[in-house]
């Protein structure tokens, strides 16, 4: 017996209450387990966001003085500092820092080609350090050299020093030179003094993680300078191999052992890689587990909605299922029957939902600034809803195509 469409959609017909019930409920699954799906997938790839650093052997001190000390003797201390550092036995290098990557947030610039430019050309994080900072952070320079030690200026607590020199990620020279001829240009960042650029790295992750940075992405700069900030600074500190743990239960002390006068935090104040992506990345984490139980159980909750209709229909349509077993329909032909009729359901159900799912991305773009959602989550909900709809009413199917003609006409 061939199936025909126009049946299944009379016996719905009969029955709109459910049907609409399911439809809509498949449609809002849609809507929400699509931008969930997107919501874990941005935050994922936030996780795995690539810095340039060392990260394996790389830990940061904040630092923050005790005293009321001036630029001078704080850069003495600094120097101190960093001597005491770099000679302990675990440690390949120490720099100063008014940052870090992947810090959470920090200093940027805008960035203009001419110093009377109006509208900045992009934006850049912008880093302050010694000749250390390359190798301590352990960046890859692929063009141009490191900063001279003759180069390096000292910059004191609120001052904003501009030095000619800068190296920049290969994320901004590409931005501010696409033609490849960055090294010896120069720019201004919010400032009248030119930046020439005398070296480009690799890759350099921006401080800040949050959504308006992904505009910039990796476009970050270095000027040459000694942070002498009297009210703290951020000792990054590069171990040696397989030395990390020994170097950050040895740093502090070579420090404090320089000068008590100052406060470094014993639970946040020495951080290494790990706890400082655990941490700038917690709520990250967080909605991406949140967004993935809700998912699930959305889906849980269709699948089950699904079952239980349809067998509640089955037990309706027992007596109309006989009659046709008696006229000659076979088994498969009940269950193509069931199958084909909750196909037609997730249909409708899915085309309002995709609608629905487009609707509450663009809501969020404009609210959140979160990016535009790709048409293949829409097109991988789809699937996974008709799926997910096709398995759930494959078991009461299965039942009333088990039905026999005698047991299905009896009196009831």
């Amino acid at each position: 017996m061939n199936l025909q469409i126009k049946p299944i959609l009379i016996a719905l017909r009969r029955h709109k209450a459910g049907t609409v019930l399911i439809a809509l409920q498949i449609a809002l699954t849609l809507a929400i387990v699509c931008n969930a799906l997107f919501i874990i997938h941005e935050r994922l790839t936030n996780l795995s966001a690539r810095s340039g650093v060392d990260e394996a052997d790389v830990f940061v001190i904040q630092n923050q003085w005790a005293a009321d000390w001036s630029t001078q003797q704080v850069d003495a201390q600094v120097r101190a500092d960093l001597v005491a550092l770099r000679n302990l036995p675990g440690v390949r290098d120490a720099a100063p820092s008014t940052g870090y990557p992947l810090q959470g947030g920090g200093w940027d610039n805008f960035i203009t080609m001419t110093p009377d430019q109006v509208k900045p050309t992009t934006d850049s994080a912008v880093y302050i350090g010694d000749e250390h900072l390359l190798d301590t952070l352990g960046l890859r320079l692929v063009a141009g050299r490191n900063f001279h030690p003759g180069e390096v200026l000292v910059m004191g607590t609120q001052e904003v020093v501009i030095p000619p020199q800068v190296i920049v990620s290969q994320a901004l020279a590409d931005r501010l030179f696409p033609d490849g001829s960055a090294l010896g240009k120069s720019f201004y960042a919010m400032s009248a003094t030119p930046s020439t650029i005398i070296g480009i790295v690799e890759r350099l992750h921006r401080q800040g993680v949050s959504s308006w940075n992904k505009a910039y992405a990796g476009q970050s700069l270095i000027w040459p300078a000694r942070p002498d900030d009297a009210r703290g600074i951020y000792y990054i500190v590069r171990a040696k191999p397989g030395q990390l743990a020994a170097a950050m239960r040895e740093a502090p002390k070579a420090l404090f052992a320089q000068s008590r006068m100052r406060i470094i935090d014993p639970k946040d104040g020495v951080l290494d890689y790990a706890q400082i992506r655990h941490r700038v990345f917690e709520s990250d984490r967080g909605m991406a587990i949140l967004m993935g139980i809700i998912s699930v159980v959305l889906l849980a909750i269709t699948a089950a909605g699904i079952v239980g209709l349809t067998s509640f229909w089955v037990g309706q349509r027992r007596k109309q299922i006989g009659v046709r077993r008696a006229l000659g329909a076979t088994r498969n032909n009940i269950l193509h029957y069931f199958l084909t009729e909750n196909l037609l359901i997730g249909l409708g159900g899915v085309m309002v939902g995709a609608v629905l799912a487009l609707g509450i991305n663009l809501w969020m773009v404009t609210r959140f600034e979160m990016d535009r959602m790709s048409l293949a989550y829409v097109g991988i909900g789809i699937l996974a809803l008709l799926l997910l709809g096709q398995g759930a009413v494959f078991a009461p199917a299965l039942r009333a195509s088990r039905v026999s003609p005698v047991e299905a006409t009896r009196s009831v």
